[in-house]
């Protein structure tokens, strides 16, 4: 990509316009510029003084990015609202991934344990180790998977770090709390059932488990996010 598009565009997300709205216009520029240079040529110059010509008469990164940087309609959802894309988003990505989990935990349960009193049991190998396997990983790495997309919403369209790190967070402080309960009713015989709640404990080892969860899920979902800022701030400085 020639380097004026290259500015054009950081420009363009900067200023929050859609990803989709800056690959179109910077497609249509590219032809732009492609007529204006086979114009050019035709006038008798050559291709290296046609493609010069054809990028003065372009114009700048300024010029060509002021219109669509000012046009709120171009504006993406999280330039917007990013309290909603962020920091709604975080908690509901979450919740549907965890739903997920306990979703699978109960269907396996049925299926390949129906006369256990809980699905939390040993297992050694087989289809159901390989069933419960895929709750258990979605489960302990849904809110660094959901970190992990916030960052990369948040570099696509080159949003601030402070409303993907508060929706990390908050997705880290429920990660912390989780907990899931399974069990059948007494008398025992009935259907079991699984369910999540949010605790962080009465004791001090309790709320040190919740401290060191929540900040491990911090740290681990903000990594991708903080490592390409910073990446970005050198390149930007060298």
């Amino acid at each position: 990509m020639p380097r004026l598009f290259e500015e054009v565009r950081e420009r363009l997300l900067l200023a929050g316009v859609a990803p989709r709205h800056v690959r179109r216009y910077l497609a249509e520029l590219s032809e732009h510029l492609s007529d204006l240079a086979a114009e050019e040529e035709r006038g008798g110059r050559t291709r290296a003084d046609a493609q010069a010509a054809a990028y003065s008469r372009l114009g700048g990164a300024e010029e060509l990015s002021r219109a669509m940087a000012g046009d709120r309609r171009f504006r993406s959802w999280c330039a917007r609202a990013p309290w909603a894309v962020f920091g709604l988003g975080s908690p509901l990505l979450l919740a549907g991934a965890y739903l997920t989990a306990c979703l699978i935990l109960w269907s396996g349960w049925g299926i390949f344990l129906p006369g256990a009193q809980s699905p939390f049991v040993p297992l050694v190998g087989g289809p159901e180790a390989v069933y419960f396997g895929v709750g258990r990983l979605l489960y302990f790495s849904a809110p660094v998977l959901v970190g992990w997309a916030l960052g990369v919403v948040a570099i696509r369209q080159r949003s601030g770090a402070a409303w993907p790190l508060a929706g990390l967070a908050a997705a880290a402080l429920i990660a912390g709390a989780a907990q899931v309960h399974a069990g059948r009713p007494v008398p025992a015989g009935g259907a079991g059932s699984v369910s999540m709640s949010l605790a962080v404990g009465n004791s001090a080892g309790d709320a040190a488990g919740f401290a060191l969860r929540a900040a491990a899920v911090f740290a681990l979902g903000a990594a991708p996010l903080l490592a390409w800022r910073l990446l970005r701030k050198r390149r930007l400085a060298a």
